[in-house]
């Protein structure tokens, strides 16, 4: 559409998203039930109608219908009607399944090299001296030449430092106890799960960024259903993606439409308990990635979820319903509604809990990155089918994907467990040989036994008992004994 991405229609008229704002970002708000899901389904629609990538979560499972066409309904026939959609018609999108556990797509793979210690630190809730640790074992494989790849790579290098610390050095000195606090933790990030996440074949990013043959944008899905179980594993693994993208994309200033769209949902999960020094990192990650092209949209139940350094970056807004029983609740309705350029024809905030399901309030960046006033709208239908894709709608999906093929199966790679499994084994042969030539030695340096004239104790009596059998007495005490000798 020369328009941009069409969001549903208002009284003022059918609402655009500008493709060329588009990498501003953008946040979709509301409530459990008002319609956020189906928001993102037309957004990520729209975006692959431009031939752009969009990559995003399914958390509840329901997004994958995406790559199957729409029924008719004649409620869809009558939304299309108010908001005066033209030659609307109902299709499937071109989509990829990804998975870190492998079972409802591709699996998906980083090494904990490409993780760095920071984001590792984060995913095994680590201390600021546990935190050291992690830093020093990434240092010492980077100066060892080793590859760090998967769990049993950090875990063999940490019981190396802590069994070799004084050998190795001042520069490498660790402790025992923090080196075993962090294998518990490694431990329990293997019983999530969480180390399939990690190995070889590793992800390449460019197998997010494809177009299918018509031109138009892949769809890239990750099943989060079970994921999300895990929230620090799931937001840690998204703030990965970011900061990749962020570090191998070129600079491209402010292109016509952007190279990639990356939808977070539950976005809070980003921010919870987040340290101080990786929040700047996320802040400064969101500021600079629109040069490279990307634009971040955040999904959550409030804009208040959202730090206000992040949320001042977020151009592109969708308001849906908000409930506001407690105060609390009241307060996040004024942030929200105080987040959209005021319209004096519309009450802000009375209207944010008076959206019914399928409406929001919108604003959009127009010319020259202007948010435009906020707009009550009614949020067009999906081309593509609201809900589930079935099992064996996806495998088709699957069978089709040439991702499956370079990333179905797993490859363990010469790395740090196998190199220092090997010098540990050949520094205790070593040792074992060491320690023979040393016993040699001593044997060959003993002095040897020299002969005595002293008679043992047993001589003495031998000869004590000859001369006893000169006598009578001597005789019979000599057949005695000989006698008990020989029965």
């Amino acid at each position: 559409m020369s328009d941009g991405i069409l969001i549903g229609g208002s009284p003022a008229g059918q609402i655009f998203l500008n493709p060329r704002y588009a990498n501003r970002h953008g946040l979709v708000a509301g409530a459990t039930g008002t319609g956020k899901t189906v928001t993102l389904q037309c957004l990520a629609e729209g975006f692959s109608d431009l031939g752009v990538p969009v990559f995003l979560a399914d958390i509840k499972g329901d997004i994958s219908g995406i790559s199957q066409s729409g029924t008719p309904h004649p409620k869809v026939d009558e939304r299309v009607q108010k908001i005066g959609m033209e030659n609307y018609h109902q299709r499937g999108y071109p989509v990829a399944f990804w998975d870190l556990f492998g079972k409802k797509g591709t699996p998906v793979r980083s090494t904990i090299s490409e993780m760095g210690p920071q984001l590792i630190s984060r995913l095994l809730d680590l201390n600021e001296t546990q935190e050291s640790v992690i830093t020093l074992v990434f240092e010492f494989a980077d100066n060892e030449g080793m590859l760090l790849v998967d769990l049993k790579d950090l875990r063999t290098t940490l019981e190396y430092l802590g069994d070799n610390s004084k050998e190795l050095g001042t520069g490498y000195g660790v402790s025992k106890a923090s080196v075993n606090a962090i294998l518990r933790r490694l431990l329990m990030l293997e019983r999530e799960g969480g180390d399939l996440f990690f190995g070889e074949p590793a992800l390449q990013l460019r197998d997010f960024m494809r177009t299918g043959l018509d031109g138009r944008g892949i769809i890239n899905i990750l099943a989060a259903d079970t994921l999300i179980m895990n929230p620090r594993v799931y937001s840690t693994f998204l703030l990965w993606l970011l900061s990749e993208l962020f570090e191998d994309l070129p600079e491209l200033g402010d292109p016509e439409k952007p190279v990639l769209v990356f939808f977070f949902d539950e976005a809070h999960l980003l921010f919870r308990d987040t340290p101080k020094a990786l929040l700047e990192k996320i802040e400064q990650v969101v500021r600079l990635i629109r040069s490279k092209g990307v634009g971040i949209y955040f999904i959550s139940q409030s804009p208040s979820d959202i730090p206000d350094t992040v949320l001042a970056q977020l151009g592109n807004r969708v308001q849906h319903a908000l409930r506001a029983y407690t105060p609390k609740e009241q307060k996040a309705v004024k942030v929200a509604a105080q987040s959209f350029r005021t319209n004096p024809d519309l009450d802000t905030v009375t209207a944010i809990t008076e959206l019914g399901v399928g409406e929001a309030l919108v604003s959009m960046l127009q010319d020259k990155g202007i948010p435009a006033p906020v707009q009550r709208v009614l949020v067009r239908p999906p081309h593509s089918r609201m809900g589930e894709a079935t099992p064996e709608e996806r495998q088709a999906v699957l069978a089709r994907d040439l991702n499956q093929q370079r990333y179905v199966d797993p490859i363990d790679p010469r790395s740090a467990h196998e190199v220092l499994l090997e010098r540990t084994a050949e520094r205790q042969k070593q040792a074992q040989e060491a320690e023979l030539a040393e016993r040699a030695a001593k044997a060959e340096s003993k002095p040897k036994a020299r002969s005595s004239n002293r008679q043992s104790a047993g001589e003495a009596f031998l000869k004590s008992v000859a001369r006893a059998a000169g006598s009578s007495l001597g005789r019979k005490l000599f057949r005695g004994i000989l006698g008990s000798l020989l029965k």
